[in-house]
């Protein structure tokens, strides 16, 4: 099963060097008052991260409070 998310991984990181080397070109983004010009890689690059780290994150909390809902205190016992 190793193999298989070292596989799917590489997969990922090849789209992400030719998705990289394939767009130089750069835009604008314009979200509220804050104003950005960059390549479009390197900006979807910052938002597949910053997704990456907050659903990360809630799905680690989710977990945990799932875990924590399962346990019987020995109170209740």
């Amino acid at each position: 099963m190793r193999w298989i998310w070292v596989a799917i991984f590489g997969v990922f990181a090849a789209a992400v060097i030719v998705f990289i080397l394939q767009n130089h070109n750069v835009v604008s983004l314009s979200f509220f008052r804050f104003n950005i010009r960059a390549p479009v890689a390197l900006l979807v690059g910052i938002t597949y991260v910053v997704g990456a780290v907050t659903g990360g994150s809630l799905f680690a909390l989710l977990r945990r409070s799932y875990r924590g809902s399962k346990r019987v205190s020995a109170a209740t016992v």
